[in-house]
């Protein structure tokens, strides 16, 4: 449309003659074109609108299907069985635990296995992984529920979710949970926490072993029957000035 009015002013000039039916004619012409970009502009912001809002919708749809930051994830196992990690608790191949970066220490993550979406629940307590192309290591149990002990490596989405949603998630999963209260390479140490425990009329305390190549951990645990439940065992712990609890599941 911009060459269209030049060529007129040109046919203008070279024949005065026909100057009076050239205006005639370029009135209702520039009435059209301005009709029509009228009539087409919004049509044009109208398709760029549904446009994006299709982009953003097909996002959002991504997202929740798998949602969560992911990456390339790895297990460690034996090698670090029983030597302490960044929470100052001793490592346990058989748990439910990892190691990442970032999150902070015991606190949870919902992790994903992209390739075959089994889903576990895992407590962050170590840092790591030292890999500038892994974002997650996980333990040796937690791998082998996503099916990726034996591969080694696999991608992973990562959600970070709250104490309580664990718990439900952990609940939904069918699996007996169980408050750990402490871990230790003496089983004497483990007896006299559970003996100590057993003092404020808490029953079911049991001492749960897990061995690898020579290196045995004992476990102190109570089963944990609802959030509920778990809410008022904190609470009688913290009497005993028990606070740094865990989440557990069984791991043998």
């Amino acid at each position: 449309m911009k060459k269209l009015i030049p060529i007129l002013s040109l046919t203008v000039l070279s024949s005065c003659s026909n100057t009076t039916q050239l205006k005639a004619n370029l009135v209702p012409l520039q009435q059209d074109v301005l009709s029509t970009l009228q009539t087409e502009a919004p049509q044009v912001a109208s398709t760029k609108q549904k446009n994006i809002k299709k982009v953003a919708l097909t996002s959002t749809q991504s997202h929740n299907k798998l949602s969560g930051k992911q990456g390339v994830a790895s297990w460690y196992g034996n090698q670090f069985h029983g030597k302490k990690t960044a929470t100052g608790e001793l490592f346990d191949m058989y748990a439910m635990t990892a190691a990442h970066n970032s999150l902070p220490l015991d606190s949870y993550a919902e992790v994903t296995n992209v390739e075959n979406h089994r889903t576990v629940i895992v407590r962050i307590n170590d840092r790591g992984p030292f890999y500038d192309h892994r974002i997650l290591d996980l333990s040796y149990s937690a791998a082998k529920q996503l099916g990726m002990d034996e591969a080694g490596t696999s991608k992973v989405a990562i959600k970070a979710i709250a104490r309580e949603q664990a718990l439900v998630q952990l609940q939904k999963q069918n699996q007996p949970i169980y408050l750990q209260v402490g871990s230790f390479n003496d089983k004497k140490m483990a007896q006299a926490l559970q003996k100590n425990i057993n003092k404020q009329h808490l029953s079911d305390v049991k001492i749960a072993a897990s061995s690898h190549r020579g290196a045995t951990l004992y476990k102190v645990q109570l089963p944990i029957k609802s959030s509920h439940h778990a809410s008022e065992l904190n609470d009688k712990l913290a009497k005993l000035g028990i606070t740094d609890t865990q989440f557990v599941t069984e791991t043998n």
